[in-house]
């Protein structure tokens, strides 16, 4: 299963005016055409990508937030099409396809029930009632006969029959329904001298909140205004800092009344203003470029109180010498800027979260494409860096280790189409242009070194550097020319074609032939050592333009080209003929792509916003279809040194990172299993044979083999770990395998460049951030670097503090200090109090600052040594690295402010070793830590988190908890020592080779497993396969022929040795007798009073393993099912699983209910109130430990019983819950429900055996390691490993 391992997110367009939308703990922006959505994550207080909705074929006009319902969305496109959205099914609810015209604005009326209404041109205004069966469109009569066109409007929330209207020539317009409407009314005062006044239309509007008169109102040019809509006059005129400022957009701060902000049209001002002043209360410079748009979220959630956190007291002071209050929270610096995140987008397509209070980025993603990425490329030299080029006129270059933009190409270059790297390690890229011609960008240079124009003004659609020739650059397009020159634009050879060419390629075998792909649906090929300009072959067969054409870099006969038919053909080169054509998508080919590796794998990427993988051997079939991209799919490349990562780009602006390895699987699993070589690398001719087993072929593989053979005597370790990088993407795998380094014990020196970027190991954290703060402070070394004419309460305050102070009343000074707000006056005097009454002062002030979370409270923190507040605070705002980094340096002893102030040791703070306390803070860090990282689909993170604490256990849990099982039995083969955790990776990655058919490398590789027999027995129990084949698998897993299991199974039955007769009676021509032989024993334990889980759960684990076909002919079968399900249940709620839990009772329950001849012991009725009991206390007291004496009564005897039959999970591996790599990612493909719990599935759904009820990666997984049974009750086993 090909799956989705990275997502580099478009940017917000800058097209359209309302492209920013935010309401409670959600916010939204549109790229060209797709809507992000983003959710505050309450527990981590972080935003994270909640779902992409991709459903308009064009432009995105506008979106707007439901005011009275936060999963209700509307959107609005060029396609004259509306869409309402449910956020919490990512799903359309209802579409309006007529419009009659592209609406330039959308907004909710709530006058009668929820309306949608949109606008176009100079109106009327149309509502569209879109609950019902009839979905109308009514026009509103008193919108129409504007004399303008309307540019935005918004309807009062409050007053819900008032509409305003902004227009293009700068005037305003207000209507009320059923009354006169005022129509393009206050036109701003314009210099007659300056034209740019003509085009001053109104850019935003704003109702005020308080208010159902005032609207402030932004004009591009004159500035912002507040008006009275209803006297039709202006409040006040708002003052920019000079004549050359303008205003792109604006929001009102709901949590502070009277307040607004500002963002500038041509600079990244972000500026903060009251409606009693006519400037500016705060000018913020947040990034050089101009604003497009930004919304307000108001922090309701930030005053969320740590465990430090004071309640609030009674604010009247007691007494003259009691302690002061904290100064109130409406004091001036704070009402400057009021708590509150502003979503902000930006001009080059730059999106972001401001934390206005706190005066920093939450997050900010600098630059994002906002446009079509037509092309996409890993470099050579850096094989983590990847290039796009885009229809925005940049080319972008992305770390795909970190997702981040680490570099831009200078100025807009117009639509690029093609980009190509330069060979080795020249570091530039040449580009080719819609209208621009040809440029070469040097990245290290940061400049444009080089033009070709001689395409004229024609556009150039795809350039390629010769990477055998690094002088050599050809360049094909629409005035027919394939053009080949040298770097410093010497013409070698110029190839006529008669039509437009839009596909050329190198041959990587030969660094004199190319190939083309023209418009006449003809692919033809060159010889550039000749001076013929005509072709040595010419390949017909298309009945469209070829668009692309790619040779194998495996086989030197082989290339491919794809068209605009639908098709990809394979032709080979030696024989003149078209070998294999590929049908399949349902518009034009657009990405074109071989694998290095293996050479009959051709990837293709279409205007059916498909990607589809196909094997060339067996009469061009399919291997897989994915349709995660929102639209067209244009650009297709692989990781150089990763071959199964692959990268996409596409029409929806986004670049989506694969993972082909489950095409290779058994390779890799062979590796793990120490197969010969044989059985790992081929050669190209025997892997090219139908129906063969893959085999690698390429030139890294091979490489990576030679490089692990250098040492002989860890060849093994080394080739384990070399191809687990290999087989996956770079994110965290990199990170993950240099911490085994250092775990080992290993030289630091051999740690790479990036080590520093990621997750470090707890010894290295001190040392690596003082270096970075020495690092910064050789900045300084460098060149640049009452009543009228009354006292107010704070002068007689600060009047009486004086006093105190000459009178030397210390205290009192630094009390009333604080109650003024000037902490650090009384901090700084403090210590002529005493050391404990500043230690104390100064953890009040922290606190303090907690609570505002102002950035400054970890200074007090640090300095008073109270490492337990700050760890809380740092995890409150979900800073987990500086959590960690803060529990490391209390550890190291390096924490200040513990030590007595007279210790003279010459140690640290006076402490020579970590205290228990701070090693128990230390890994309770890494654990929250750790588990953000699991939440987020990035098991391998959690891994390396663990692994910084060297605790290499719990990061191979992390690992099989993500199902990243070949990773896990890597890394416990490098590391050693870990058996019982690799054997548990080991058994689950049998199950997955199972799922294979691989049936003899499954027990394979359980040999590696000590005590295996009854592993190997459960494997060879649950094939199906012929006899002959299966008495095959017993003599590899040295067991007795199907004949001879049966006369054990006699034998031991004479004994009463159930559990051993069972096995046998399975593992013979005769298993229905083991299953039933199995039942019994569960029904007769069961009727027993004081059983337990463990009593029944490993022979219901060995029954489980029963064929199926035998299952299902079996009388048995529903008393199996019933009574897995259920024990499955309590399994799960003592292993943490608690998502499937109902799911697991209410399946029982339906067994028992829908066949009455089921009785295992266990009646419906104790089930449900089991269950019940569980939901109650569980639901109540979600933490554990549980305490039993405030359980409702009649909810207590059921609980105690329940927790007796549970007992205590002795794997505890398999504790907690599991979160499968990268199911956090959202898709563009079609929403699926979880059966089991009716949500939306996240990420990669698991289809059931019918092939359309699904559930979760994550439910799948769990279901599996507690009942074997399908959730549809057909006997059938999932295996979702």
């Amino acid at each position: 299963m090909i799956k989705q391992v990275g997502l580099l997110p478009a940017g917000c367009q800058p097209w359209n005016n309302s492209v920013c939308a935010a309401s409670g703990d959600r916010f939204a922006y549109c790229s060209t055409l797709a809507i992000y959505v983003y959710e505050l994550d309450k527990k981590y207080n972080q935003f994270r990508l909640l779902s992409i909705l991709s459903e308009h074929k064009k432009t995105i006009t506008a979106i707007a937030w439901n005011p009275r319902n936060p999963d209700i969305f509307v959107s609005a496109s060029h396609e004259s099409k509306l869409i309402v959205w449910d956020i919490s099914k990512e799903r359309p609810i209802a579409i309006y396809e007529n419009t009659k015209g592209i609406p330039t604005d959308i907004d909710w009326c709530l006058l009668h029930g929820e309306s949608v209404s949109y606008i176009n041109g100079k109106g009327p205004l149309f509502l569209w009632s879109y609950k019902g069966a009839d979905l109308s469109v009514s026009s509103v009569k008193e919108t129409g006969g504007f004399s303008s066109e309307v540019t935005c409007f918004k309807w009062h929330q409050k007053k819900t029959e008032k509409v305003a209207f902004g227009h293009k020539d700068g005037t305003l317009s207000f209507c009320y329904l059923g009354l006169k409407c005022h129509r393009n009314v206050l036109k701003p005062e314009l210099d007659e001298d300056d034209d740019d006044n003509m085009n001053d239309s109104v850019v935003a509007l704003e109702w005020d909140l308080l208010s159902v008169d005032y609207i402030l109102v932004c004009n591009s040019q004159t500035g912002i205004r507040l008006v009275d809509s209803t006297s039709l006059s202006m409040i006040m005129t708002f003052q920019l800092p000079s004549a050359a400022t303008s205003v792109k957009t604006l929001s009102w701060i709901s949590s502070a009344p009277g307040m607004f902000i500002t963002g500038d049209a041509m600079s990244g001002n972000l500026r903060v203003w009251n409606v009693s002043k006519s400037t500016p209360v705060e000018n913020i410079r947040v990034k050089k470029t101009g604003f497009h748009a930004l919304q307000v979220i108001c922090d309701n959630n930030r005053q969320k109180l740590t465990k430090y956190s004071e309640k609030s007291t009674n604010l009247n002071q007691k007494s003259s010498t009691s302690l002061a209050q904290n100064p109130s929270v409406v004091n001036s610096a704070n009402f400057a800027l009021p708590p509150a995140r502003v979503v902000c987008t930006f001009l080059d397509g730059g999106v972001g979260l401001y934390d206005l209070g706190r005066r920093k980025w939450d997050f900010l993603r600098e630059q994002g494409h906002i446009e079509t990425i037509f092309d996409c490329k890993f470099c050579p030299h850096d094989s983590n860096i990847l290039a796009t080029g885009s229809f925005d006129g940049t080319i972008k270059l992305w770390d795909t280790t970190t997702f981040t933009c680490v570099n831009t190409s200078p100025g807009n270059e117009g639509i690029i189409y093609t980009i190509s790297w330069a060979p080795s390690d020249l570091n530039c890229i040449v580009a080719g242009t819609s209208k621009n011609g040809i440029f070469i960008w040097d990245i290290g240079k940061g400049r444009i070194v080089k033009r070709f124009s001689e395409h004229g003004r024609n556009a150039v659609f795809t350039v390629m550097w010769n990477q055998k020739d690094s002088r050599r650059i050809m360049s094909t397009g629409a005035d027919g020319y394939c053009i080949i020159r040298q770097v410093d634009g010497e013409i070698i050879q110029k190839y006529r074609h008669p039509a437009a060419i839009y596909g050329c390629d190198w041959s990587p075998h030969n660094k004199d032939m190319l190939a083309t792909g023209c418009e006449d649906k003809s692919v033809r090929v060159f010889y550039t050592a000749t001076s013929s300009e005509h072709p040595l072959k010419v390949f017909t067969g298309h009945t469209a333009k070829v668009f692309h054409v790619k040779w194998s870099p495996l086989k030197e006969n082989l290339l491919c080209s794809g068209s605009d038919d639908g098709t990809i053909r394979v032709w080979d080169y030696s024989q003149d003929a078209c070998i294999c054509t590929l049908s399949g998508h349902k518009g034009p080919v657009r990405g074109l792509l071989w694998n290095s590796e293996i050479p009959y794998l051709v990837i293709s990427g279409s205007w059916d916003a498909s990607i589809r993988m196909w094997d060339i051997r067996e009469e061009g079939k399919c291997i897989q279809a994915i349709a995660d991209h929102g639209a067209d799919v244009y650009g297709l490349t692989c990781h150089p040194a990763r071959p199964f990562i692959l990268a996409s780009s596409s029409r929806d602006s986004t670049v989506r990172l694969w993972s082909l390895a489950s095409l290779a699987q058994p390779i890799e699993i062979n590796i793990l299993a120490g197969k010969p070589w044989t059985q790992i690398l081929g050669t190209i001719e025997s892997v090219m044979t139908p129906k063969q087993e893959p085999l690698l072929t390429g030139r890294v593989s091979r490489e990576l083999k030679v490089e692990a053979e250098e040492f002989p005597n860890d060849a093994r370790n080394r080739v384990v770990k070399f191809f687990s990088k290999f087989f996956r993407a770079p994110a965290g795998t990199q990170n993950l395998w240099e911490l085994v380094s250092v775990v080992k014990g290993l030289d630091d020196t051999l740690l790479s460049p990036n080590y520093k970027k990621g997750i470090l190991h707890v010894k290295h954290l001190i040392r690596h951030n003082s270096s970075e703060a020495q690092q910064l402070e050789m900045a300084k070394l460098t060149k640049f670097g009452g009543g009228i004419g009354a006292r107010s309460k704070e002068d007689r305050l600060r009047d009486a503090a004086e006093i105190h102070l000459k009178t030397g009343n210390i205290q009192r000074y630094c009390e009333l200090m604080v109650e003024l707000g000037e902490w650090e006056r009384a901090l700084a005097v403090a210590p002529g109090v005493s050391y404990t009454y500043w230690k104390n002062l100064a953890n009040r002030y922290s606190k303090y600052l907690m609570q505002e979370d102002k950035d400054s409270a970890a200074v007090y923190c640090t300095a008073v040594g109270n490492t337990e507040m700050l760890v809380d605070f740092y995890a409150s705002r979900g800073q987990m690295s500086d959590a960690v980094l803060t529990a490391q340096v209390a550890c190291e002893g390096l924490a200040p402010g513990r030590g007595d102030m007279s210790n003279e040791k010459g140690l640290c703070n006076g402490w020579e070793e970590p205290s228990e306390q701070h090693k128990q803070l230390l890994q309770q860090t890494v654990e929250d830590w750790a588990a953000w990282h699991s939440l987020h689909g990035s098991p391998v993170l959690a891994a390396c988190c663990f692994l910084a604490v060297d605790n290499p256990q719990k990061a191979m849990g992390r690992l099989i908890q993500g199902n990243e099982l070949e990773l896990a039995v890597a890394m416990g083969t490098v590391l050693g020592n870990l058996q019982q955790y690799t054997s548990v990776a080991l058994e689950m990655l049998s199950r997955r080779c199972e799922r294979l058919g691989k049936w003899e490398l499954a027990i394979d590789l359980l040999h590696q497993i000590p005590d295996n027999r009854i592993l190997l027995a459960k494997c060879c129990s649950r094939c199906a396969l012929s006899n002959d084949e299966i008495n095959g698998l017993h003599k590899r897993a040295h067991l007795p022929p199907i004949v001879e299991c049966f006369h054990e199974a006699e034998k031991l039955k004479r004994r009463n040795d159930t559990f051993e007769c069972a096995v046998f009676y399975l593992l013979s021509a005769s298993p229905e007798l083991g299953l039933e032989l199995g039942m019994d024993y569960v029904k007769n334990m069961l009727k027993s009073s004081d059983w337990t889980v463990d009593d029944v759960f490993f022979m219901l684990q060995l029954i489980g393993c029963v064929r199926t076909d035998v299952l299902q002919v079996n009388r048995k079968r529903g008393e199996l099912l019933a009574v897995s399900a259920y024990i499955g249940a309590l399994v799960a709620i003592r292993r943490g699983y608690y998502s499937i839990v109902h799911p697991l009772f209410q399946h029982a329950r339906q067994l028992l209910q829908t066949d009455s001849y089921i009785d295992f012991g266990v009646s419906e009725s104790a089930i449900q109130s089991q269950y019940t009991a569980w939901n109650v206390v569980h639901t109540s007291q979600p933490e554990e430990p549980v305490n039993v004496e405030i359980i409702p009564a009649e909810y207590k005897p059921a609980y105690v019983k329940l927790q007796q039959r549970l007992g205590e999970e002795p794997n505890k591996i398999l504790v907690g819950t599991d979160c499968v790599s990268n199911t956090h990612l959202p898709s563009h493909s079609d929403i699926h429900l979880s059966c089991l719990t009716g949500e939306r599935i996240q990420g990669l759904a698991y289809f059931l055996e019918d092939g359309k009820s699904a559930v979760s990666a994550n439910e799948a997984l769990m279901w599996a390691k507690v009942n074997p049974f399908s959730p549809l009750a057909t006997g059938y086993r999932i295996n979702p490993f």
